[in-house]
């Protein structure tokens, strides 16, 4: 079986750990990364990191499928430019679950989101696009998680919160 290959916009430590998510899912072949200027020509886990940002275009004519893999710490800001550019090129922009994470098929979630390892999304949670639920993080019935969210590792949002878009 042949895969689709995935293109990845951000080399840092969350790019590390997504690698391995996209690895175990099976789904997509990882084509290589997006970095900064500096990190042009090394290599992440073994993938090239092909060029920076302003490449995306010429870079995405090899993969029509993108993941953001920037982290969110302090601001949301650079997830949420990155998100932008890529859908000013017709990127698409699938969702990414661990095989060792649980979501429920009466969850929502939106384009670009990654669940990592050991997480679960329960029953009537939405998660909105472009978020991190990250490792054995817990979304809890009928929750709602807005755009661009960073859902820290081993945080529980019981059901029913409502989290604001660009929150960590």
């Amino acid at each position: 079986m042949t895969r689709e290959s995935i293109l990845l916009v951000g080399a840092g430590g969350h790019a590390r750990a997504c690698i391995d998510v996209i690895e175990q899912e099976g789904r997509f072949a990882v084509a290589g990364l997006v970095g900064l200027p500096a990190e042009v020509g090394h290599e992440v886990l073994g993938y090239p990191i092909l060029g920076e940002d302003g490449d995306i275009p010429a870079l995405l004519g090899t993969s029509g499928h993108a993941l953001i893999t920037a982290g969110q710490i302090k601001t949301p800001s650079l997830r949420i430019h990155l998100f932008d550019l890529l859908h000013r090129n017709g990127c698409d922009l699938p969702v990414i679950v661990s095989p060792r994470a649980y979501v429920s098929p009466h969850a929502t979630l939106g384009e670009g989101t990654i669940v990592m390892h050991g997480a679960v999304v329960n029953a009537g949670a939405t998660v909105g696009s472009n978020c991190i639920v990250n490792s054995q993080s817990l979304i809890e019935h009928d929750a709602v998680i807005a755009d661009h969210c960073h859902i820290a590792t081993a945080a529980s949002i019981n059901g029913g919160v409502h989290v604001g878009a660009g929150t960590l």
